[in-house]
């Protein structure tokens, strides 16, 4: 197999990896845990979608994408009795995240041409897979909201980072952007 082929095919199983993946630890006691993993899996589709948008030429930063995306998550957070403010204030840390993740992966390309990816999935199979997994993320901060804003968020929070971190295989790039994408979780603290 090509080295060509072998990037694109590991690129296309990610995407599926990431879009089929159950967590690991389902049971876990960290009360938290369901919403870091869905934190964490909506990071992983950067590589996918960075791998798209170096080969077709497109942006990292989308402000009209954004504005669907953070819309979207205030309409369904208001629906679940989650602050709107709270909802797209926490996505757009996640937004951030995700964009710095492509951003190093086009800098990594940059410096190595030989890394580059040669295909990658469409554009719109990562959207469907990131907007189901924005879906889950509002449903977390629904049946989480009383733990979120409680004096006990803080070290949750940080118990379920070293869960999900740990089991997801998360490099230094993938832990600090998961720092980053929930660091408005726990507002109270």
């Amino acid at each position: 197999m090509s080295t060509a082929l072998a990037r694109g095919t590991a690129a296309t199983m990610t995407v599926l990896a990431v879009a089929t993946a159950a967590p690991v630890l389902a049971d876990s006691t960290a009360p938290l845990y369901s919403l870091v993993d869905a934190a964490a899996q909506r990071l992983q589709t950067a590589d996918a979608v960075a791998a798209n948008k170096w080969l077709t030429g497109g942006p990292i930063t989308d402000p009209a994408r954004v504005k669907v995306v953070l819309d979207a998550v205030a309409k369904d957070a208001e629906s679940r009795g989650v602050a709107t403010d709270y909802a797209t204030g926490a996505f757009t840390n996640q937004i951030n995240a995700t964009e710095a993740i492509e951003y190093a992966r086009f800098a990594g390309w940059k410096f190595d041409g030989a890394g580059a990816p040669r295909s990658a999935p469409d554009l719109a199979a990562s959207r469907s897979i990131i907007d189901g997994l924005n879906h889950q993320i509002v449903e977390q901060f629904a049946v989480q909201w009383p733990l979120l804003n409680s004096p006990g968020c803080g070290p949750a929070l940080a118990a379920a980072k070293v869960v999900v971190a740990g089991e997801r295989g998360f490099d230094d790039l993938y832990r600090t952007a998961l720092d980053t994408a929930t660091r408005s979780y726990c507002p109270t603290g």
